[in-house]
């Protein structure tokens, strides 16, 4: 699967029970909140590395940080960026920290989030 493909696939398996924000999650809005699970899906199938920083001091605060990845080949991608509109969170790329799946996943709700999701990709792919 290319990048695109995967792109054009998200919104068929993001869902408000794969969110971490179910309450600001819209049908007009798919990606809002699985910047964490999209990142991960996207580095067991690319590789590379996952990126995240802080969005403490953005409009987003209250989801903590924001995830995307570096593929091979030092592409940067952010499968989830049009969750944020017109408005994305700007400076991130220079407070960007590498981070594990084992990180991302250490945490249970987002663990459970990504097999859902991964359970949906393996299905429709």
């Amino acid at each position: 699967m290319r990048a695109e493909e995967f792109k054009e696939l998200l919104p068929k398996i993001c869902d408000k029970d794969t969110t971490l924000d179910p309450d600001g999650w819209t049908r007009k809005n798919p990606l809002w909140g699985h910047c964490a699970v999209v990142s991960v899906l996207a580095q067991r199938l690319f590789g590379g590395e996952l990126l995240r920083a802080s969005l403490e001091g953005t409009d987003f605060a209250h989801m903590r940080s924001h995830y995307w990845n570096r593929l091979f080949g030092d592409t940067v991608e952010d499968f989830t960026a049009n969750q944020f509109g017109n408005n994305y969170p700007l400076g991130l790329g220079p407070k960007a920290e590498t981070r594990t799946v084992e990180y991302v996943l250490s945490n249970p709700e987002t663990k459970k989030r990504y097999e859902l999701l991964l359970e949906r990709f393996e299905s429709v792919k």
